[in-house]
């Protein structure tokens, strides 16, 4: 059995991610996600509610940025 090259398409051609390009930014995400939850932990332990806003927003937008990866690893 040959593999007709006609018919062979690369990722670029069907401008989909290499899979490392999609590794990182899940790795990326997840980093926000514990950067986020240890800023709301030290700032409990501080009492600085600043910080804990800013720890909550990093830790949504982490989430925010992972559930947008799985939804374009299943598309």
């Amino acid at each position: 059995m040959e593999i007709d090259k006609s018919k062979v398409r690369t990722q670029d051609e069907e401008a989909e991610p290499a899979p490392i390009d999609q590794v990182e930014g899940r790795v990326e995400a997840e980093m926000k996600r514990i950067e986020g939850r240890a800023k709301v932990r030290v700032a409990q332990g501080l009492g600085d509610e600043e910080l804990e806003r800013e720890g909550r927003e990093l830790k949504e937008e982490g989430k925010r940025e992972l559930e947008e990866q799985r939804e374009q690893s299943q598309s």
